[in-house]
């Protein structure tokens, strides 16, 4: 016992120095183990699909807002949010995706009045949308549009499409018209295609690029620019608006006899796209793109009017709230505003004594051009300036009419336009007396889709912040802003530099940020969506010749012309 007792010690005084070591080697791992486990959450929550967008547009430059404006952003991003959209991971393929073949919609039937339907009814579709396995989808988000039509009466309304967030869709639709109304429903996108083009916004906004060429003398050297330019070593021009805010930036030339200041126009650059083979098979044509979704059963009804005598239509009467309605080819508003035919006197006596501004893209350069045309004694005055970019100035001295077109500033992708051409549509309103003689029209949204949206949200901001003063020192001002419209979708190139969504979220923004002020919206996108016409970034002259009737309506309200319905 004494021997055992007296050996204990020794072993322990044998081990104890290494045990010590062993511990001290584990308290040290674990503590590296901590600091690594530590920095490499850090790294997740900055990685956290939530925040990605915001370490992808840090190469983007935001005009600074207010705390305010900054706040009704959020509100805004959060009230026009896409309906989450499938993940694609490794383990996504292509046969899981919508699939407009398999896809189908239903008219549901009329309850009561023996299932006949009546003008001022509302129409309800239901939409399942369908993956290549033909296997219902369970989540929602993907980009539809619907309509309501009768081709033999050139008549059309667009619908409200719900998105039930599993895979299923209601579209809603005024019946507004007698007689036969068929429905036509197009898949414009799969849900799993917005995951990629939320992604490009995010990842790529500069997948379509700019140039400005700088020059001195006989020296000149072209460079890239950008809202989000990324970063290099190169020294970069800082083009920043100093009235607006709004930024914009080329790289300097490398040439050392060429300065910031030598910047002598702004073009279109290159289009450079990375994506993966399988995100690709996402926009095909005719395939899976803009694609219509076909009817079980039926896919028309006929409308009766009541015998109780005619339903007078407006848009707070349906819960489609659609603004209006073709019928024999005419615009008829379901708003406020009735909507006149202007010919070409009607638009000359409505003119007389006006002043028109025309600020934004090319689609609202198509007003001037058809009222330029119109208005017989008008006379362009030449500055020799690019038929796409403009400045335009027409004007008759005798009946005091002035027409003018300027396009807005960048990001605009127009071709060879001179500096001094280059203006932000802002400062131009603060230089408009304004009046009752006064009408501006203003369009901004085509430019915008391949930048993430808060860029779109704050040049709106500072349009708005224009108007406001515009209307502030000359209330009667009369203020027209156009909304976007669909479009021919044929191409890759097409989706992810135009797509549709693009525009409907631009939409959604323009309506939200002007709500509410005493401006006049002209609701393009359901006049292109409820025409017979094929879609075009540029509506064919049928459905600028309406535009144009709503646009003069809103300037004549009270004028009338022999050839009103």
């Amino acid at each position: 016992m004494n021997n055992q007792s007296r050996s204990t010690p020794k072993v322990n005084s044998l081990f104890l120095p290494r045990r010590g070591f062993l511990l001290l080697l584990l308290t040290v791992g674990v503590m590296l183990y901590i600091l690594s486990w530590m920095n490499n959450l850090q790294f997740q929550k900055t990685a956290n699909p939530a925040f990605i967008p915001q370490v992808h547009q840090s190469f983007c430059a935001f005009r600074p807002i207010s705390s305010k404006e900054s706040l009704e952003e959020e509100k805004i991003l959060k009230s026009i949010a896409w309906p989450k959209t499938p993940s694609i991971t490794s383990n996504y393929t292509f046969e899981n995706s919508s699939n407009p073949l398999c896809s189908n919609f239903t008219i549901l039937p009329k309850v009561g009045e023996a299932g006949q339907w009546y003008i001022g009814d509302q129409l309800e579709v239901s939409i399942i949308i369908k993956d290549y396995y033909c296997y219902p989808k369970t989540s929602g988000g993907d980009v539809l549009l619907a309509s309501l039509k009768n081709r033999d009466l050139q008549a059309g309304v667009s619908g409200q499409v719900v998105d039930h967030l599993n895979g299923s869709y209601t579209a809603v639709f005024p019946l507004v018209w007698e007689g036969q109304a068929e429905v036509e429903v197009t898949l414009v996108h799969p849900s799993e295609a917005v995951t990629v083009l939320q992604r490009l916004n995010s990842e790529e906004p500069d997948r379509v690029n700019f140039r400005s060429i700088f020059r001195s003398g006989s020296v000149s050297e072209k460079t890239e620019c950008n809202i989000c330019l990324r970063p290099s070593k190169r020294p970069v021009c800082d083009f920043t608006d100093v009235h607006t805010g709004e930024p914009w930036f080329c790289l300097k030339p490398k040439n050392t006899k060429l300065n910031c200041t030598n910047r002598i126009n702004h073009d279109n650059g290159v289009f450079v796209l990375n994506l993966q083979k399988e995100d690709k098979r996402l926009f095909q044509d005719k395939i899976n793109m803009k694609t219509p979704i076909l009817a079980v059963g039926s896919s028309s009804i006929t409308v009766y009017q009541r015998k109780t005598g005619p339903v007078m239509l407006r848009s707070n009467n349906v819960k489609t709230a659609a603004s209006g309605f073709y019928y024999k080819g005419v615009w008829k508003s379901l708003g406020i505003t009735e909507v006149h035919q202007f010919d070409t006197a009607a638009i000359f006596q409505c003119l007389k004594g006006k002043v028109i501004h025309l600020y934004g893209d090319s689609t609202i350069r198509q007003y001037f051009d058809y009222l330029n045309k119109a208005l017989p004694n008008n006379k362009m005055i030449d500055r020799h300036t690019s038929m796409q970019s403009g400045p335009f100035k027409a004007e008759d001295r005798k009946n005091n009419i002035l027409l003018t077109y300027r396009c807005h500033g960048p990001p605009i992708r127009f071709k060879d336009v001179p500096i001094q051409d280059l203006h932000y549509i802002a400062n131009e309103l603060d230089s408009v007396s304004g009046g009752a003689s006064t009408v501006v029209g203003i369009s901004v949204w085509m430019h915008f889709s391949t930048f993430p949206l808060k860029i779109y949200i704050r040049r709106l901001m500072s349009i708005r912040s224009a108007v406001r003063r515009l209307l502030a020192r000359a209330p009667d001002t009369i203020v027209v802003i156009k909304t976007g419209t669909p479009q021919a979708l044929i191409s890759l190139f097409d989706a992810v530099t135009k797509s549709e969504w693009f525009s409907r979220q631009h939409d959604k923004v323009l309506r939200a940020l002007f709500k509410g002020m005493n401006v006049h919206l002209m609701d393009a996108w359901e006049m292109v969506l409820a025409h017979q016409l094929p879609h075009n970034l540029h509506p064919q002259p049928p459905i600028i010749k309406n535009m144009i009737n709503v646009f003069l309506s809103y300037t004549c309200p009270k004028m009338h012309s022999e050839n009103n319905l």
